[in-house]
């Protein structure tokens, strides 16, 4: 299910939800532009770093913490990257909304360390290397199940037939069908080593939706608009 929209407009400007948007995109363009993968794999997170006697003897522990950070924002290709910032653009806005711009990026950041740090133990500190915002935006999602709980999901539906339909999901089931999900690709990865980084997502998600109320109790969202079941065919 790939998610258009929400039905809940927010009442101020998501300038921060957008400037990881543009700051997610400008990496990649940096990631393009190097010469060599070499250049910028260094501020990406390898969970073995963690208990790694050499690499705190290297880097030290104030460059492993930053790695945890900067990973958030590189991405393996377009797909990686264009999913996670629709993803962050249909969820984020409101939780900006509700938590304010300084609490929001607070949270965003401890929600993808958290995400990080699950991955990391689930995978017995692997040492491949770790980049991609989605274990961030699953802690927005997180929130979004917490805070948001009365809206709706316009959602492009693959059907059978390989022909998407469009169809308004409720938040709850949308939310609760993809952590579903991520839980069982999730046990089915296990010990599998290089892949989607599925107990990030899970781990990400979990910490936001504990995190939601201590952040988010600030402005109330406005009603949902009506919620209209759009069975249209996209040609």
């Amino acid at each position: 299910m790939i998610p258009l929209r929400d039905n809940i407009r927010s009442q101020s400007t998501p300038y921060v939800n957008i400037g990881i948007i543009v700051s997610c995109v400008f990496v990649f363009i940096l990631q393009l532009t190097s010469r060599g993968e070499d250049m910028l794999m260094p501020w990406a997170f390898v969970p073995q770093a963690l208990i790694s006697p050499s690499a705190w003897a290297d880097y030290g522990f104030g460059h492993i913490a930053f790695t945890a950070v900067s990973a958030m924002f590189m991405h393996g290709d377009f797909l990686h990257l264009g999913s996670n910032m629709l993803f962050l653009w249909v969820f984020g806005d409101n939780i900006e909304d509700r938590m304010g711009h300084i609490k929001y990026l607070l949270f965003y950041l401890l929600c993808g360390v958290a995400a990080t740090l699950a991955h990391s133990v689930v995978t017995l500190f692997s040492n491949i290397p770790m980049v991609g915002a989605s274990g961030a935006i699953a802690g927005v999602m997180g929130a979004y199940f917490v805070l948001c709980k009365q809206s709706s999901i316009r959602t492009l539906v693959p059907t059978i037939m390989i022909i998407p339909v469009i169809v308004e999901v409720p938040a709850i089931l949308f939310i609760g069908m993809w952590f579903v999900l991520q839980l069982l690709y999730g046990l089915g990865m296990l010990g599998l080593g290089a892949g989607i980084a599925f107990w990030a997502h899970i781990g990400g998600a979990v910490a936001g939706y504990y995190l939601a109320r201590r952040f988010g109790g600030g402005r109330k969202p406005k009603p949902p608009e009506p919620r209209v079941i759009d069975l249209r065919i996209i040609e």
